[in-house]
């Protein structure tokens, strides 16, 4: 603290906190050694120079805000990932999660959060306290021999570049840090942007969607979305713990022990479930409308039900295109829980219209940490489940809350079905997760979701789906589908949409039978995974 009050420390100390990044993804990054030097010595050169503009260096910790604050939150990530700059899902995520979600995150970082603490705020205070001072400055000879060792190192730097682009697979966008981070910056604006222009680009788009099955039949049709819920832990899997003894027991369930989803991201995994876009054409999504919006063009009241708060993002925009809508959370605090049950009550309201053809939507929180949060007390069967610290040394902890999570989202999809046998309709349901997590599984050291190169934890989902002896006995072809598919590999991004609309007997010129578990046509295609920049990639390319 006495030493990085002196100017030529505090110079150095903005100097070693601005480049700790590069260092780090220099280390645990997979690049040649050309491209390592480079992330070193070329942003260092242009640190070195940047903070010489002014002979006061208090001025230029300020100057050099944004690039401190990316640091910091860099070193944040790293410590929750291992690798891996900020990405473009990342800033999203910033304006699509809510303040609760936020304060759970925060709380179970605090070691990283706490180490980045140390690092910046005193550079930061004496930055401030230093900033108008007219005797704090290096003297003209400390500034000359940093600028020459700046010019130094910016022409090693380019010169390793040079070579680095001559090797091949080095681009200054993908590998540079802060450029790569300043480019999914401009990215994530530009993704705001579109989809705030929703309204405008999806205006003329119909489905053209058609009603086949008999008009007086009445049909209920319940899509589950569910969050955070990872194959491995549903005992219909093999799981060790029985964590689904009530699905296991339900007539007439399917369950798909292949399905994979297509992102580990909420913001873009739930809309490609909800929508036709698929990690191969996903900018369709700007262009075309949900399928809520397909079930009411062929006759079907729509609900739909979130147990999460909106967020701007293209969930809302769907959802908000059924009949009737409810953001449950909405209007209460921010750290108010509801558990997934509760929702149950606005399907009882929905099924007591007595409508001949519903579609309900339902968006849960699932198994979203901080698990313990997500289900009744009563519900505890895995203990102890109280720690929430992120930290491998809880996982025992960690992994009975969010097995206990699982445990109550069967109790929650039993009690639907339950509901659905006792309307007499011919019903069908269909659940799947968004995605899955990481909980410090195989010593890797990962924890939660969302990281830019997901692992297995994160991509293998559960799928089930359900269908009343009413509407097997009137639809056998579809039944038998459904249960023909059951060992096949799913891509659930690009095969829930099509299943719905299959299993509703909903025709449209968008609805592609191969892409439905419904229709003997279905053929499992390459597993694609939708990387951060929206490109899609063989996941065998991007997963850790």
């Amino acid at each position: 603290m006495k030493h990085i009050s002196r100017p030529l420390w505090l110079l150095i100390a903005t100097f070693i906190a601005l480049l700790l990044p590069n260092v780090w993804l220099s280390i645990v990054e997979p690049m040649t050694v050309g491209a390592r030097i480079t992330n070193i010595v070329l942003p260092g050169a242009a640190y070195l120079l940047l903070l010489t503009l002014s002979r006061n260096p208090a001025r230029m910790v300020w100057a050099t805000f944004p690039l401190l604050f990316l640091s910091a939150f860099q070193l944040v990530l790293l410590y929750l990932y291992g690798h891996s700059i900020i990405a473009v899902d990342m800033f999203l995520n910033l304006v699509t999660t809510n303040t609760a979600e936020v304060s759970e995150l925060l709380g179970s970082l605090l070691p990283a959060v706490g180490g980045v603490a140390v690092i910046f705020l005193p550079i930061l205070y004496f930055g401030a306290v230093r900033f108008r001072r007219k005797d704090y400055a290096l003297d003209p000879g400390t500034v000359h021999r940093v600028r020459v060792a700046g010019t130094g190192w910016l022409l090693a730097g380019v010169i390793s570049m040079c070579l680095s682009y001559l090797a091949g697979g080095y681009r200054v966008k993908d590998d540079l840090y802060p450029v790569n981070v300043c480019y999914n910056i401009w990215l994530a604006v530009d993704r705001t942007g579109r989809t705030a222009r929703y309204a405008e680009t999806s205006r003329d788009f119909t489905f053209e969607a058609v009603a086949t099955h008999p008009a007086d039949r009445r049909e209920v049709y319940v899509m589950v979305i569910g969050e955070t819920a990872r194959a491995e832990n549903f005992g219909l899997y093999g799981y060790s713990r029985d964590t689904t003894p009530r699905l296991a027991a339900a007539d007439g369930l399917v369950a798909y022990p292949q399905a994979y989803t297509q992102s580990n991201t909420t913001h873009k995994s739930v809309p490609m479930l909800m929508s036709a876009a698929t990690a191969e054409d996903y900018d369709r999504i700007y262009r075309e409308k949900g399928i809520i919006s397909a079930f009411r063009e062929a006759g079907f009241h729509t609900v739909f039900i979130s147990n999460q708060r909106p967020n701007h993002s293209f969930i809302d925009i769907f959802g908000e295109e059924a009949d009737t809508w409810r953001f449950l959370k909405e209007e209460l605090p921010a750290g108010a829980n509801i558990h997934d049950g509760e929702m149950l009550a606005e399907v009882d309201r929905a099924l007591a219209e007595g409508r001949g053809k519903v579609l309900i939507v339902l968006h849960t929180y699932g198994s979203h940490f901080e698990y313990r949060e997500r289900y009744p007390r009563e519900m505890a069967r895995f203990l102890p489940d109280d720690a929430v610290e992120a930290s491998a040394a809880n996982r025992e902890c960690l992994l009975n809350a969010y097995d206990n999570t699982i445990l109550y989202t069967d109790s929650v999809l039993d009690a639907l079905i339950g509901r659905l046998r006792a309307s007499g309709a011919d019903a069908g349901m269909l659940y799947t997760s968004d995605h899955g997590e990481n909980i410090y599984d195989d010593g890797s050291g990962l924890f939660l979701h969302a990281s830019p190169r997901p692992s297995i934890h994160e991509l293998h989902v559960p799928l089930l789906v359900w269908l009343s002896d009413g509407y097997r006995a009137g639809h056998p072809e579809v039944a038998e589908a459904l249960q023909g598919h059951r060992e096949e590999r799913v891509i659930t991004s690009a095969s829930v949409f099509h299943t719905m609309l299959g299993m509703a007997g909903i025709a449209t010129p968008v609805r592609c039978d191969s892409l439905s578990l419904a229709s003997p046509a279905y053929r499992p295609g390459p597993y694609n995974y939708l990387t951060d920049r929206n490109i899609p990639r063989p996941v065998e390319d991007v997963m850790l």
